[in-house]
Formats: structure tokens, C-alpha cells, sequence
């Protein structure tokens, strides 16, 4: 297949001068440009081949598969999905620290041996109150407790179903603690399902023995384990989750707040990677979070790649410009074919044992091949899942299509939010149709969820 020869221009700039030095460098090969040649294979079945793969120095995932942290690809619904199937979400920063640290949480709670710190109201509270909780979570049960961290009782949907007065207080709803069946602190997981299936209920809360809070486990998470035992979980049982921070402003601040969350990685989040800030920023948080594993990118050259890895990255994001709706090398006119960025990027970290994760530029299932047979531990997708149930996002229709719109434009969030669109005004109901109307950005919605898709890719 024949090959474009690329002619690469490097920029030196400083703050006064900038200098160009055009370079003739390798033949650059995208994806498109090659196909991997069939080879003898001692594979009878897909049930035998081992998809465990490093994210980073210390973390493994059971399949090669990371969900790319822009707005309209990850927030807490797709990092379940993922997280449950084998593979990492990674929240995207563009919201307040409040908001990316609530997406974070609800993948964290979402599935849990033992719920240490359940969600908990005052029975003083009103049911208007217990709703947000309720909603902003996407829980049907609040434990209540008294200042004393004493268990009072237990709220849950079944309590509100007929619409109370919202005034109305959570002690006059609340199915008391007398009528409660309570696991004492340190019961086994399996010794509470006994005690679930005994009594027919959902929620066991745990308490202490001066009557305290100690812990909650659900029938819910218990049946989730069961389902998904390939599910990626961190040393306390909870789902794992990654979040991306920036390279200026609060970076520090929300990597702080995040790693306080639970995250299990941060990801320095900035176009191009090979610059003072990326490897200023990465120099800072790992001094400040040693323990914490840090992918830094985006890089497209071995230098790039070797300089990150001797500031202290764990893992290196590759790619610059492939992204089906990035326009980097359309605006920069910057970039490398994805598929040579990723064989000479690997080839670098391969030195000091640190995973590659190829990032843009998948269109097909093949792609992730060839981006693993050039080196690559992981991929990121980006485009491939934006169209799915999980992803963040307002259906709508478009050329007699279910579609959602597919874009980088972090200020489409506010409209996206639940709360945000039930007050949008009548101009911004206009100008989202017209955005809408006229972007080519779109994807159009899959019918099945992430499970599913990823099913299909595999019998494919």
C-alpha cells in the first residue's frame, strides 16, 4: 500500500524568536495504511486469550479499553459501564471540582463489598432535600442518623413513591430503626446475604455496638459482582475510575479534591504534552501525590515520550490531532500518523517499562488491533462510544435520526446538566438546535448499551 512521505517542520519558539528548521523525517503511517498479515495461530478459542493489559506502572486493567475524558464520551454513567466490563473511564475537568468530584463518587459507590460511608440525612431534613440527594446521586435510599451518628432509620423510594408535601419531614417517612433488620459490624459478605435473602430486603445497614453507623451492603452490589466478575475494582472493592486535571489554574487544587475522592488516576489533560507546563504540572503532583499513578500527554514523538517519563509519568497518552473531531493539525497544522506516533512512542517507553495508551484516530475494531500489535497497552476511544446509552449527552432527532451531538465544546455541559436544562431559557433552547442543526459532530445513538456494543465488536 503506497505511503505519503511527510515533511515535518520543528519549531523552536521562545518568548522573542522563533526559528524553523524543516526536517525530512520517516514514511508516517496511519491505520488505514496497513493491515496486520494473517500468521499461524494456536488459539482455539476467544475464552482462552488473556486481555489483561497495564494501564500504568502499578495499574492493570482485564481489558485493554479506556473511555476518553471529553464531555460528551465520560462522566459517571460510561465509567461504571467501562469499569465494570474490565476497563477505566476517565472523567473529563470540564465542570467546577464540586461537580467532577460527584461523578467520581458515584462511580465509587456504585458497587462496593462494603459501603463504609453511605449517604446519610437528618431526620430533621425535608423530603425536598432527601429528592436532591436522591436524584443528584441516583440512589432510592437514604440511611438516617442523628448527630451522633446514631442510626435512626431508613429512607427510600417505596417511602415517597405517592409524592409527599416536600416540606414534609424524613422522621414522619422513615421506616424507623426498631422495624430495621441491622448486620453488626464486621458480618462477611456472604453472611449478609444470607441475611438479605432471610428477610427478603434490599439494604442491610451495619451498625456498631453503641448503635452507630458503620457501614452499609446492598442486594444491588452484591448481584452486580455476581454479573460482572471481570469488573475492574480497587483494593476496597469499589469500581476504579481515573479524572483528568489541567496544566494551569486549580490543577493542583483538583487533583487534591480527587485523589481525597478516591481516584485511582489522574490524567494531565493538555493537547500537547511535550511542554514546560505538562512536565511542570506532572513534576508537581507527583511530588505532592507520590502514591498516585499519573498518565501525562498528549505526545506524538520518542522525545516527548522520554521527557514526561523522567519527569515521573506513569503512563504516556499518545496521539496529536488523529481524533476523529479534533483539529489540532487543522488549526496548528502540527501532528504525526497515528500509527508511526505509536511505534516510536512505545519503543521509547518500553525502556523504562511504562505503557503506552494510543489515543485517537480509532474508527473500527481493527484499529485497536493494530494500535496493540504497534505497541500500544491500551486504547483510548473516544468517537466509538460517544454514540452509546451511557454517554453523556441530549438525544435528539436529526435527518430522521436518533443522534447525539459529539463535540469538544466544554460549554455545552451547563446545557447538558439535568438541572441546567430544565431552566434553559427559550434563546438557549434556539441556539443548542442551531448548533445542533449545523454540526457535522454527531453520532448516532446506539440502541444497546455499552455491554452490548462491545459484544457485537467481538463477534465481529
Amino acid at each position: 500500500m503506497k505511503t505519503k512521505r511527510i515533511i515535518f517542520i520543528s519549531l523552536l519558539a521562545s518568548a522573542q524568536v522563533t526559528f524553523a528548521s524543516v526536517t525530512l523525517l520517516e514514511k508516517g503511517l496511519s491505520y488505514d495504511d496497513v493491515l496486520l498479515v494473517p500468521q499461524k495461530s494456536s488459539v482455539t478459542s476467544r475464552r482462552n486469550i488473556c486481555t489483561k493489559t497495564k494501564l500504568t506502572r502499578n495499574i492493570e486493567l482485564n481489558i485493554p479499553l479506556v473511555s476518553s475524558n471529553m464531555d460528551t464520551v465520560t462522566e459517571s454513567d460510561m465509567a461504571i459501564a467501562m469499569a465494570q466490563l474490565g476497563g477505566i473511564g476517565i472523567i473529563h475537568r470540564f465542570n467546577t471540582i464540586e461537580q467532577q468530584l460527584r461523578e467520581v463518587e458515584k462511580v465509587k459507590r456504585n458497587r462496593n463489598a462494603i459501603i463504609e460511608n453511605p449517604l446519610t440525612i437528618s431526620p430533621q431534613c425535608s423530603m425536598a432535600q432527601a429528592k436532591e440527594i436522591m436524584e443528584d446521586y441516583n440512589i432510592k435510599g437514604l440511611l438516617v442518623i442523628d448527630e451522633h451518628n446514631k442510626l435512626c432509620g431508613i429512607l427510600t423510594s417505596r417511602d415517597i413513591r405517592f409524592s409527599p408535601p416536600e416540606s414534609t419531614i424524613v422522621s414522619e417517612l422513615m421506616t424507623p430503626h426498631e422495624k430495621l433488620v441491622v448486620g453488626k459490624a464486621g458480618i462477611t459478605v456472604n453472611e449478609a446475604k444470607e441475611l438479605l435473602i432471610k428477610h427478603r430486603i434490599e439494604k442491610l445497614p451495619l451498625i456498631n455496638n453503641d448503635g452507630t453507623l458503620a457501614g452499609l451492603i446492598t442486594g444491588k452490589d452484591i448481584h452486580t459482582k455476581a454479573e460482572n466478575p471481570n469488573a475492574l475494582v480497587d483494593k476496597n472493592g469499589r469500581l476504579m475510575v481515573g479524572a483528568a486535571i489541567g496544566v494551569l489554574g486549580d490543577a493542583l487544587e483538583r487533583a487534591q479534591a480527587l485523589v481525597n475522592a478516591g481516584v485511582d488516576v489522574l490524567v494531565i489533560d493538555i493537547a500537547h504534552g511535550h511542554s514546560n507546563l505538562a512536565l511542570t504540572t506532572l513534576k508537581k503532583v507527583k511530588k505532592a501525590f507520590p502514591s498516585v499513578d499519573v498518565i501525562a500527554g498528549n505526545v506524538a514523538t520518542p522525545e516527548g515520550t522520554r521527557e514526561l517519563i523522567e519527569a515521573g509519568a506513569d503512563g504516556i497518552k499518545v496521539g496529536v490531532g488523529p481524533g476523529s473531531i479534533c483539529t489540532t493539525r487543522i488549526t496548528t497544522g502540527s501532528g504525526y500518523p497515528q500509527l508511526s506516533a505509536v511505534i516510536n512512542c512505545a519503543s521509547e517507553a518500553a525502556k523504562y517499562n511504562v505503557p503506552v495508551i494510543a489515543d485517537g484516530g480509532i474508527k473500527v475494531s481493527g484499529d485497536i488491533t493494530k494500535a496493540i500489535a504497534a505497541g500500544a497497552s491500551t486504547v483510548m476511544l473516544g468517537s466509538m462510544l460517544s454514540g452509546t446509552d451511557e454517554s453523556p449527552g441530549i438525544p435528539f432527532i436529526k435527518n430522521g435520526k436518533n443522534i447525539k451531538l459529539y463535540v469538544a465544546w466544554h460549554h455545552l455541559v451547563q446545557i447538558w446538566d439535568e438541572k441546567q436544562k430544565q431552566k434553559m431559557t427559550k434563546i438557549q433552547v434556539i441556539m443548542f438546535q442551531k448548533v445542533s442543526k449545523h454540526s457535522n459532530r454527531t453520532k448516532e445513538v446506539c440502541k444497546k448499551p455499552l455491554h452490548n456494543w462491545l459484544v457485537a465488536c467481538n463477534q465481529a
